[in-house]
Formats: C-alpha cells, sequence, structure tokens
C-alpha cells in the first residue's frame, strides 16, 4: 500500500445516516425527534436529518441526537448507550475524532413497541 494518491471525502449525509442508524439500534429508543437545526457558525459545517445533527469542526465531530425513549428504559442509561455507540460508531467507520455526543430526551413514548 504505502504511497498516499489522494484524498478521501466523506459526504456528510453519511455521517449523519451513521448516527441514525447507531441511535435507533440502541435498546429503550423508541424514535428520533425531529427538531431545527442548530444555527451555524463561521467554523462548522451541519449535516441534519430528522433528530440527528452533525457538525464538523476544526476540532472534530460534533453530534446532537434527539430522542424518544421507550416507557421502561432507564433515561440516563439509554441516553449514556447513545453517547457511547455513537461515539464508536463514527471513530470505527470514518476515523474521525468524536468531541461531543449531545442526546436530547425529547419524551417518553406512551405506546409500546417501535413504529
Amino acid at each position: 500500500m504505502g504511497e498516499v494518491q489522494g484524498k478521501i471525502t466523506i459526504a456528510p449525509g453519511v455521517l449523519t445516516t451513521i448516527v441514525r442508524l447507531t441511535t435507533l439500534d440502541v435498546p429503550g429508543i423508541h424514535r428520533l425527534a425531529p427538531q431545527h437545526a442548530p444555527v451555524r457558525t463561521l467554523r462548522t459545517s451541519v449535516a441534519a436529518e430528522d433528530g440527528v445533527f452533525v457538525m464538523l469542526t476544526d476540532q472534530g465531530v460534533r453530534v446532537e441526537v434527539h430522542v424518544v425513549v421507550e416507557t421502561d428504559s432507564k433515561m440516563l442509561q439509554v441516553g449514556e448507550a447513545v453517547q457511547v455507540e455513537v461515539k464508536r460508531a463514527l471513530e470505527h467507520m470514518v476515523d474521525m475524532p468524536v468531541v461531543a455526543v449531545d442526546v436530547h430526551i425529547e419524551g417518553v413514548a406512551l405506546e409500546s413497541g417501535r413504529p
């Protein structure tokens, strides 16, 4: 292998898809909760998908996830699991440093099971 011959570009939509699928796979997550995208600053670029925002900064990737949890879930444990799994997925799949994974629990599902 050895010699580098170019550059690799990963579309921001790929990052949001990784975050979305990883989050939905965490036990206790009912669904993503759509939110308005955060304000973009001059030094960041933002990719948004329902309930998922990925911000690329000079330091690395910042993620914001808005979720609705299952009725019987322990919110703190679910939130921590989302943080761990999203960070692991991004670092493993795209080898990018993750600065933060902010999880916002927007509600609790009244019905049981996933839609």
